[in-house]
């Protein structure tokens, strides 16, 4: 089949309606590849929400885990008054009811001002400040079980978190009319305090 010029005028029509059939069909191939490329993008961007919901779900789990495991220990250092506001009245009257005790013939003490504190090698606290108030003790003794007795004690009866640094013992010089053992102890009552509380 042959065409000449004269069938052009007949198949003006039909060439417009190829081309623009083309047109459209070209149009439709770089919409749907455009749709597709946003498709696809939308669904990795969904992707990664996903993902980054699971993980936050599985970092909400640890802390619900975490809140459940360390709340007895919470409460137990909330109860023992380490967490909060420093307690230097209940410690000076647990010191005089220790004296009142007779663990060691005498003792004089003082507790300095409290003050920040920061471990070394320093350690992460979350959302607390830790405190320091230094403790120093002159104690006479009549035997080094004493001490270790005084020292128990301390620990076991008054509330709070006391870390002993050391302790220094002397004996009396002979023919000194004084006690036969002298202690110089030293040491610090920990306080915990939220950032966020007033």
């Amino acid at each position: 089949m042959s065409f000449s010029k004269d069938d052009l005028p007949f198949l003006k029509l039909s060439l417009g309606a190829l081309a623009l059939s083309l047109a459209l069909a070209a149009g439709m191939i770089t919409y749907s590849d455009s749709y597709l490329a946003k498709s696809q993008q939308a669904r990795a961007d969904a992707q990664k929400h996903l993902l980054d919901a699971r993980a936050q779900l599985v970092a909400a789990q640890g802390d619900q885990e975490n809140m459940s495991s360390y709340s007895q220990e919470y409460l137990s250092l909330q109860n023992q008054k380490v967490i909060g506001a420093e307690q230097r009245l209940d410690w000076m009257e647990g010191m005089e009811k220790l004296r009142q005790q007779g663990f060691v013939l005498d003792f004089k003490y003082t507790i300095s001002p409290q003050q920040g504190y920061v471990p070394n090698p320093p350690v992460e606290a979350g959302n607390f400040q830790l405190s320091r108030s230094n403790m120093s003790m002159q104690i006479d003794l009549l035997h080094e079980e004493q001490l270790l007795q005084f020292i128990t004690a301390l620990h076991s009866q008054l509330q709070g978190w006391f870390m002993l640094d050391g302790c220094t013992l002397t004996r009396a010089t002979a023919g000194v009319e004084s006690t036969p053992l002298k202690a110089e102890c030293s040491g610090g009552w920990f306080t915990m305090k939220n950032r966020n509380m007033p």
